[in-house]
């Protein structure tokens, strides 16, 4: 390569992504393009690797499988490897994996992004449910400091249903009912100054003290300090917890009270609604209720969510 090719080519590192940096990386080390998810998965499994079994971190290496590191557990004799009892289990073709996170990341349709890998739409439609169900598992624990808590409202949707209880709604289309109804599913977003963030499925309608008393406490600090808008359930919630709570009053045009404000977490909801528009919704059966007794879909209200 000439000296002028070569210095175009510096220039465009700039440019790259993350993950475009990383291949780049793994390519230099010598590494087959191909193989640098599997590198990622093993970096990333060593933090907190240990048998699925019986939890043991006693267990050393058995060989490879899979494209794989395989591990032996001393204790049970157990053998596993870094996906195992994980969503990704048995899944096929890890060297596509970060090209499809790519296109989770850009909105892309199953169908797009099974013709952009060469894939079937079947494996594209498996793929996304297996990627969205691991992100779930990747959750903080706590949250610290300052938190910010806050509700979008997602419409109603039978979207893939075979007999629908209702008429159809073209594109998405709106609810019947002014204002929250029952057409529409509450999500509550909780996020610390650190970015750490949440979220729980009330349910359909209004958010209430319940919800709030079912899902945070077991995610936030006592001694936090939670900044909301001027929705009563919060402050109510915050009077029975004991939780210093402050609330920005958004409809007198108060957006921020020195380092009171809600600006992160509605930044949070806009970059959501940014990423489902191009679906024209998401089906609620496919949202996860976390209050027990709560059915989200319509249809499956004899079998309730545990």
């Amino acid at each position: 390569m000439q000296h002028a090719q070569w210095q175009t080519l510096i220039a465009q590192f700039a440019k790259l992504s993350r993950r475009q940096r990383l291949e780049c990386m793994e390519l230099l080390r010598g590494m087959p393009c191909g193989q640098v998810s599997i590198a990622l998965i093993e970096r990333t499994a060593q933090a907190r690797l240990c048998c699925p079994a019986c939890q043991s971190r006693h267990f050393h290496r058995h060989g490879h499988a899979n494209d794989l590191q395989r591990y032996r557990c001393v204790l049970c004799g157990k053998t596993f490897n870094a996906l195992t009892g994980t969503p990704l289990a048995h899944l096929h073709h890890k060297s596509l994996w970060l090209d499809y996170a790519n296109c989770l990341l850009n909105s892309d349709s199953v169908r797009k992004a099974a013709q952009q890998l060469g894939i079937h739409r079947n494996t594209s439609f498996r793929w996304r449910h297996r990627f969205l169900a691991l992100a779930k598992t990747d959750r903080p624990r706590c949250l610290h400091g300052i938190v910010e808590a806050d509700e979008m409202y997602l419409l109603e949707s039978e979207k893939g249903a075979r007999h629908l209880l209702r008429p159809a709604r073209r594109r998405g289309g709106h609810a019947r009912q002014r204002g929250i109804s029952s057409e529409q599913v509450c999500i509550l977003v909780a996020r610390d100054r650190t970015g750490q963030t949440i979220d729980f499925v009330t349910g359909k309608g209004q958010l209430t003290k319940k919800h709030l008393l079912y899902c945070l406490p077991r995610v936030i600090d006592r001694d936090i300090l939670l900044v909301t808008d001027g929705h009563a359930a919060y402050a109510a919630f915050a009077r029975e917890t004991g939780i210093s709570h402050q609330a920005v009053n958004l409809h007198a045009g108060f957006r921020v009270r020195g380092a009171a404000h809600v600006q992160n977490v509605n930044a949070y909801h806009s970059r959501l609604r940014g990423w489902l528009s191009i679906f024209h919704g998401v089906a609620t059966d496919a949202l996860p209720a976390e209050l027990p007794g709560v059915a989200l879909d319509t249809r499956r209200q004899a079998h309730p969510v545990r």
